[in-house]
C-alpha cells in the first residue's frame, strides 16, 4: 500500500495538489476564481516558467544554471535603457537583450568546458558578476520614462505602446506573455522528447562518458544547454520590463527559487522522475497558484518562502523516496 501510495504521489501528486489548492481556494475566497484573478496567475507565472525552462536545459544535461536570476535583472534594465536611453527601434530592444543573455551562456560554458569548474561554482560566480554589471550598468538606479540622468539632463525616450503590449495585451483574451509562454513550453517540450538532438540532451545527463564513447560531443552540447539558458533568462527580463513597465534592478533575483522550485516540482509531474518542459509549467502553476491564493488570504508576504519550501520539499520527498523502492525492487 505504501509502495502504491508513493508511486501515484510520484506520477499524479503535483497535479493532485494543484487541483485541490484550486478548489480550496474556491471554496474560501469568491475573487479567486475568476477572470481577473486567473488572467493575474497566468501572467505572473508566465515569466516563472520561462525562466524555469533555461534552467531545465540545463539540468537535462546534468548541469544547473544559478546565474538566470542575474541575467533576467541584466536583461530587464538593458531593455529599459534601450528604449528609455538610446529611443532604439523595438527590433533592436527585443534582439540585443538576447544577444547579451547568449554571451552569459558562452561565458557560463567557458567557465565549466574550458576551464573545468564545476557547474554549481561556476554559475554561483557569474551569478555575482552578472548582478555587479547590471548595478554598474544603472548606478543603482531603476530605469523608468523620462527619468533623470546622473549625467544631467532626462532620458530622451520612453516605453512605447507596441512594447508594453507584449508584457501587458491581450490576444483572444488571452494575455500575451501567456501566449509566449505555451509556445515556448510546447516548443521545449517537442524539442526535448521529439527530436535527435532532445536525446542527446538527455543522453549527455544521463551517462556523460557513455555519450561520449557513442560520439556525442558532450561540452558541445552543455554549451548549448547555457546558451539557451542565457536565452530563456533574457526572454523573461524582456516580458517582465513590458509587465512593469519599467526596468526594475534585481527583477530577477527573487524569481531564481521559484523557477528552481518549479523544475524540481516537475520532476514528478506524470512520473517523469527527470527534467522536463510540461513538468516545468505545472511546477510553476502549483506554487503560482499558491502564492495567488495565500495573497488573498492575506497571509504575511514573509510567510511565502516557508509555503514554496514546504512544496519543494514534498516534491523532492515523493521523488526521491519512489526512486529509492524502484532502486530496491530493481535489486532483488
Amino acid at each position: 500500500m505504501k509502495d502504491q501510495l508513493i508511486a501515484f504521489l510520484f506520477k499524479y501528486g503535483a497535479i493532485t495538489l494543484l487541483i485541490l489548492i484550486i478548489f480550496y481556494f474556491t471554496s474560501v475566497s469568491p475573487f479567486f476564481l475568476t477572470y481577473d484573478n486567473f488572467s493575474d496567475i497566468l501572467r505572473s507565472i508566465s515569466i516563472v516558467t520561462v525562466l524555469a525552462l533555461g534552467v531545465t536545459f540545463t539540468l537535462v544535461v546534468d548541469g544547473f544554471d544559478l546565474s538566470v536570476g542575474s541575467t533576467m535583472s541584466l536583461a530587464t534594465v538593458f531593455t529599459a535603457s534601450l528604449m528609455v536611453w538610446y529611443d532604439l527601434p523595438l527590433w533592436l530592444v527585443l534582439l540585443l537583450p538576447i544577444i547579451v543573455g547568449v554571451a552569459v551562456g558562452l561565458f557560463n560554458s567557458f567557465l565549466i568546458v574550458v576551464i573545468g569548474i564545476p557547474d554549481l561554482l561556476a554559475t554561483l560566480s557569474s551569478m555575482y558578476i552578472v548582478a555587479g554589471l547590471h548595478r554598474t550598468y544603472t548606478e543603482g538606479y531603476s530605469i523608468y520614462n523620462h527619468m533623470p540622468l546622473t549625467s544631467g539632463g532626462t532620458a530622451i525616450g520612453e516605453f512605447s505602446n507596441a512594447f508594453l503590449w507584449i508584457g501587458q495585451g491581450h490576444l483572444l483574451g488571452i494575455p500575451v506573455p501567456v501566449w509566449i509562454m505555451i509556445i515556448l513550453v510546447l516548443a521545449s517540450y517537442c524539442f526535448l522528447n521529439y527530436t535527435r538532438w532532445g536525446r542527446i540532451f538527455y543522453m549527455t545527463g544521463g551517462n556523460a562518458v557513455a555519450a561520449t564513447l557513442s560520439g556525442v560531443k558532450v561540452k558541445k552540447i552543455k554549451c548549448m544547454a547555457y546558451v539557451i539558458s542565457g536565452i530563456f533568462a533574457s526572454i523573461a527580463g524582456i516580458l517582465f520590463t513590458a509587465r512593469v513597465g519599467s526596468g526594475q534592478i534585481d527583477a530577477g533575483a527573487p524569481l531564481l527559487m521559484e523557477a528552481v522550485a518549479a523544475v524540481f516540482v516537475g520532476y514528478s509531474v506524470l512520473g517523469a522522475g527527470k527534467p522536463n518542459a510540461l513538468g516545468t509549467f505545472f511546477g510553476a502553476a502549483v506554487i503560482g497558484v499558491l502564492l495567488n491564493g495565500l495573497t488573498i488570504l492575506n497571509l504575511p508576504y514573509y510567510a511565502f518562502d516557508i509555503i514554496k519550501g514546504t512544496v519543494l520539499v514534498l516534491a523532492l520527498a515523493v521523488t526521491y523516496m519512489y526512486a529509492k523502492n524502484k532502486f530496491s525492487t530493481n535489486s532483488l
